[in-house]
C-alpha cells in the first residue's frame, strides 16, 4: 500500500529518491513517475524535475547510487579477506536487499548511460567484482563466468523463479559458486 510523507525542508532530493525506491519495490520501473513522486513526498510536481529533470535523470541517479552501495558491499567483502565465492554472496545479498536499485542498474535503457556519477560508480563495482577473479588462471573468463552466476542467481530470486521460504538465497548461491570456484 502507498503512503504518502510530507517532506519538510530537508533532502528533497533524498526524499524522491526514496519514494522511487518504494515505487520500484512496489510496480517495477513501469510505475514510476515524476508526478507520483512529488504527491508521494508532499510538494509540487515542479520539486523532482528540479532535481532530476526528467524520469530518466531520476533513473540515473538512482542506478548510481546502486552501483556506489554494490561496490561499497563488494569493497567490504574484500577487506574482510572475502574470495570470489564470497563476492558472489555479496552480489546476491546486495541484490536481494536493494531489488528496486538492482532492478535499474543493469536496465541502460532506463538511464543517461553517460553520466559521469553513473560511470565512475559503475566502474568502481566492476573492478571490485574484477579484483575477486585475479587470481584464477583465465581471470577475464572467470570474471565473466562468475558475475554471470551471481546475476542470473539473483535476478532469478527476485522474480521468484527460485525464491523459497525455506531458503536463504546466501546460502544457496554459495553453495553453487563453491562447487564452481573451489577455494
Amino acid at each position: 500500500m502507498t503512503t504518502e510523507r510530507r517532506y519538510h525542508h530537508g533532502d528533497l532530493r533524498r526524499a524522491v529518491l526514496d519514494a522511487a525506491v518504494e515505487v520500484i519495490t512496489e510496480h517495477g520501473t513501469s510505475g514510476l513517475g515524476l508526478r507520483d513522486l512529488a504527491r508521494r513526498v508532499g510538494v509540487s510536481h515542479a520539486g523532482p524535475v528540479h532535481h532530476f529533470k526528467d524520469k530518466a535523470g531520476l533513473l540515473t541517479a538512482l542506478a548510481a547510487e546502486g552501483f556506489t552501495l554494490l561496490a561499497d558491499a563488494l569493497d567490504a567483502t574484500v577487506a574482510a579477506g572475502g574470495d570470489i565465492v564470497e563476492l558472489g554472496v555479496s552480489y546476491v545479498r546486495f541484490a536481494v536487499e536493494h531489488r528496486a536499485h538492482f532492478e535499474v542498474m543493469f536496465r541502460p535503457d532506463l538511464y543517461h548511460e553517460d553520466d559521469p556519477a553513473l560511470v565512475e560508480a559503475r566502474a568502481r563495482s566492476g573492478a571490485a567484482l574484477e579484483g575477486g577473479v585475479a587470481d584464477q588462471t583465465d581471470p577475464e573468463s572467470a570474471s565473466v563466468a562468475a558475475w554471470s552466476l551471481v546475476h542470473g542467481f539473483a535476478t532469478l530470486w527476485n522474480t521468484g523463479a527460485l525464491s523459497r521460504a525455506d531458503r536463504d538465497p546466501e546460502a544457496v548461491v554459495r553453495a553453487i559458486a563453491r562447487s564452481l570456484f573451489p577455494a
